[in-house]
């Protein structure tokens, strides 16, 4: 490991006896040594971010951990993430490790041949190569642009990419002249081998066009947090967007109901998992789900809890306006203004309120009890080691889990707070 070297790192303090050979060799020794370091720091920004830490520590994005961990500049924080995501290997939907985008890059930045410039201007020409291309043909493209490297700096590299993608690719994208066509709406639910839940379909020229301008406004990249801007990709964007969709649109008073109801979905579970933290609930439509999940589902609104006793008969059915007050929510958007986890940009409309201290655990539903959180923080907060807590002046604070900051110290979301 590179990091069993830092002691060669130490320099002498009056560098002006020594003679300018030593000068020369030593500054270059330190290159080698500091691109070593930086390689196995790429590695560990990887395992990190295939194991979920970054969801843990309450970062949408490895860009935003970096960023948060060493105060560097957004560009840069983003320019090491994409460096460590394209140099070892992804973990796919299913938990099959995926090939990285350039492990003979990697390599070489192992060895300390090739620095952080050169490593972009090689990632940048190969996540361009068409997906046609043979894998062979790849992997020798990269080991032309990674001998280019060792001798070159980034603007030499960029020219030998695009010599290398008009050798792999010719003809370039081919012209696509047709008209779209209609077609019938078709829609289908479906359940995916590793357990999550889908949908398919095609869709009429007309409902294409309404969902996607629906969406759009949704599927904006967030503003930049901490000078990290919003780095998920297009699909994960629109992925949310039609999750904070669904639920603005089931909200609504103008939907077609159940039984003289407004659609609801309920939550079936036994009292004893329910004070208990364990076993596994029932949701409406879907089948089980664990206790944990159903919980966080039991904070929203337009979700009924129903307790059951061990005979399976009825012990509570919670009230679809459990939640919040129409003043109580007025109330929340004034002092909260949006999310209030550290860092949170996302604004009233996409929060629920969370009980601080749980609705299970008698957890009254009073301003001073309560907390606005979006989607991502609200199931951090029950499914990790974060704490929310109303501070002495009445406002929210969060305390970190002990081994993102052994301190403890209590941190707030500064994007809303007017003071």
């Amino acid at each position: 490991m590179a990091s069993e070297n830092t002691s060669q790192a130490s320099a002498p303090t009056e560098w002006w006896r020594v003679d300018t050979a030593t000068l020369h060799a030593r500054k270059q020794e330190l290159e080698v040594l500091k691109r070593q370091l930086e390689a196995e720091q790429y590695a560990i920004f990887a395992e990190l971010n295939a194991r979920g830490i970054r969801g843990c520590s309450g970062h949408s994005t490895l860009a935003g951990l970096i960023l948060q961990d060493f105060h560097v500049s957004k560009e840069e924080a983003s320019a090491r993430a994409d460096r460590a995501l394209a140099l070892h290997p992804g973990v796919s939907i299913g938990g099959d490790k995926e090939p990285p985008l350039a492990p003979l890059t990697a390599e070489a930045a192992a060895e300390g041949a090739i620095g952080g410039g050169q490593i972009d201007a090689i990632i940048r020409t190969l996540s361009r190569i068409p997906s046609f291309v043979p894998d062979e043909a790849v992997r020798a493209g990269e080991a032309y642009l990674v001998d280019t490297a060792r001798n070159a700096a980034p603007p030499e590299i960029a020219r030998a990419g695009r010599r290398l993608l008009d050798r792999l690719d010719p003809d370039g994208k081919e012209p696509r002249d047709e008209d779209p066509k209609d077609a019938q709406s078709e829609l289908r639910f479906v359940k995916h081998r590793n357990g999550t839940l889908g949908i398919t379909g095609t869709l009429d020229l007309e409902t294409y066009a309404r969902l996607k301008s629906d969406l759009d406004p949704l599927a904006k990249p967030h503003k930049a947090v901490d000078g990290v801007r919003d780095s998920r990709t297009q699909a994960e964007r629109y992925g949310d967007a039609f999750s904070d969709y669904v639920r603005l649109k089931t909200a609504s008073p103008d939907l077609p109901g159940q039984a003289g109801e407004s659609t609801q979905i309920l939550i079936t579970m036994s009292y004893e998992d329910l004070m208990r933290d364990l076993g596994q609930a029932h949701l409406d439509l879907v089948g089980p789900i664990n206790a944990t999940d159903a919980r966080i589902l039991a904070c929203d609104a337009r979700i009924r809890p129903i307790v059951l006793n061990g005979a399976g008969q009825p012990l509570d059915v919670g009230r679809s306006s459990r939640s919040t007050t129409t003043p109580q929510k007025h109330a929340l958007k004034i002092r909260d203004g949006g999310c209030a986890f550290p860092g949170c940009d996302m604004p009233v409309q996409r929060c629920t309120a969370h009980h601080i201290v749980f609705w299970r655990h008698h957890g009254e539903t009073k301003i001073d009890n309560l907390v606005l959180l979006c989607a991502k923080h609200h199931r951090l907060i029950h499914k990790s080691e974060w704490k929310v807590r109303m501070a002495q002046d009445g406002l929210p604070e969060f305390i970190a889990p002990a081994y993102l900051d052994p301190t403890g110290a209590p941190r707030r979301n500064t994007m809303h707070l007017m003071t």
